[in-house]
């Protein structure tokens, strides 16, 4: 990893190059991805077996298209019964993060003659993106299906690309631990389409959430408006702050558990001790050796990663607001106190012994984070993306004629005479 200190040029041109970083290029693959969209809106379930032969080596039949609910059980004798208690720990504890994050309906103001409230209700129907590349995620399925159904949305919708090998056991359990309604086979850019639009197999979703990779970031992106969306997200990206004191091993281990997602990850430490920065870029080196995909990682932090040495943990602080990282590790004395600084970070872990790891999984909070600098004003994907808000108004006569005169007032301001008649002609 390179290591970069405080006041060089290329201190200063590599913290330029990650502050305007994005979630992916809009416009580079935009073309191909409106062509798939395109066809699946039009051509619907043919379209989606064309794309999935097509990209994905695997030819399927229609009624192949939907995962059968004798698979899911099947799937629960096909992974380890210890791995089995483990995604039920998992699940049990994102339940219960999320319950404790539930928001009902209140009741806000009342007063004389009026009543105003604001009914908090559940969404209908949404879908989950899983990805499928280079890695299984049952992690996500808990993360993305767990709040939604907490929130009290009726259908749960996944899709994910098969394989032909079929699709992992431990993504089947996943979801039927999380109370998945149906799941279908397929992948990339069209099934964000099809979840989008519907075809006749897949139903129309009224949201989208979950990963995935540049097509799927672009599909999202340009189906926004036909759905909501959760957030388009970029690479995976740590920002370690150390005090030095911290084992290095520690450091290059977090460092690397992000660089091994892909390429593209971003992987930054921040300290003031030169000597501990040399000490870390040591042990990332020694640990890489011993790292099944090292290749991935590897390239992910010669492009991307970097050791920043600066003059204080303030001004460590101050580099991380400014980043605005999906994941922030403060690995330092007092890490509370560093954390009330902090403005802007997906998700924040505290001393030595809080990898970002452990809240990949098992912590409780979400995992699906805002990334590429998207913290400055988005949030963990939580119960109230999964709900919306209907504001209720009841006046009575005697209360509307109290307003009436400050109506009539707005209404001529802006020239919209028939919205003061419709007031005027039930105070008479």
């Amino acid at each position: 990893m390179r290591i970069l200190r405080t006041g060089e040029k290329g201190f200063d041109r590599y913290l330029s190059e990650v502050e305007s970083r994005i979630a992916e290029d809009p416009f580079r693959l935009e073309g191909e991805v409106r062509s798939i969209l395109g066809d699946v809106k039009k051509r619907g379930d043919k379209a989606l077996l064309r794309y999935t032969q097509r990209f994905d080596n695997v030819r399927l039949t229609l009624s192949e298209l939907e995962v059968k609910m004798g698979e899911v059980k099947e799937a629960r004798r096909r992974i380890p019964r210890d791995f089995l208690e483990t995604l039920k720990q998992a699940s049990h504890r994102i339940r219960k993060f999320h319950e404790l994050s539930k928001k009902r309906s209140v009741v806000k103001w009342i007063e004389e003659g009026i009543r105003i409230e604001q009914v908090v209700k559940p969404l209908e129907r949404i879908g989950i993106y899983v990805p499928g590349g280079k890695a299984s995620y049952p992690s996500t399925v808990l993360m993305a299906a767990i709040p939604a159904k907490v929130a009290g949305v009726k259908e749960i919708i996944i899709a994910t690309p098969p394989h032909p090998e079929g699709i992992s056991p431990a993504v089947l359990v996943a979801a039927d631990l999380a109370g998945v309604d149906r799941i279908f086979r397929v992948g990339g850019a069209q099934a964000i389409g099809a979840l989008a639009y519907g075809t006749g197999t897949i139903p129309k979703v009224d949201k989208i959430v979950g990963p995935g990779n540049r097509y799927v970031a672009i599909a999202k992106r340009l189906v926004y408006g036909a759905v909501d969306l959760d957030m388009v997200a970029g690479p995976s990206e740590i920002v370690i702050i150390s005090d030095g004191k911290t084992p290095p091993a520690f450091i290059a281990a977090d460092l690397i558990s992000q660089a091994e997602h892909d390429e593209r990850a971003l992987s930054i430490l921040i300290t003031p001790s030169e000597s501990f920065a040399r000490k870390v870029e040591e042990e990332v080196e020694k640990q890489l050796l011993a790292l099944k995909r090292e290749k991935i990682a590897r390239e992910s932090l010669r492009q991307r990663g970097a050791i920043l040495v600066v003059k204080d943990l303030d001004q460590a602080i101050e580099l991380a607001n400014r980043i605005a990282p999906e994941h922030l590790e403060l690995c330092a004395k007092n890490p509370l106190r560093l954390a009330k600084s902090v403005k802007h970070a997906g998700a924040v872990f505290l001393g030595p012994h809080t990898p970002e790891a452990i809240g990949d999984y098992l912590a409780g909070p979400n995992h699906i984070l805002p990334t590429a600098g998207t913290a400055r004003y988005a949030s963990a994907l939580g119960v109230e993306d999964f709900q919306k808000k209907t504001n209720l108004m009841q006046f009575s006569k005697k209360a509307l004629k109290r307003f009436e005169g400050d109506v009539k007032r707005f209404t001529e301001w802006e020239g919209l005479e028939g919205h003061y008649r419709s007031v005027q002609m039930r105070t008479k």
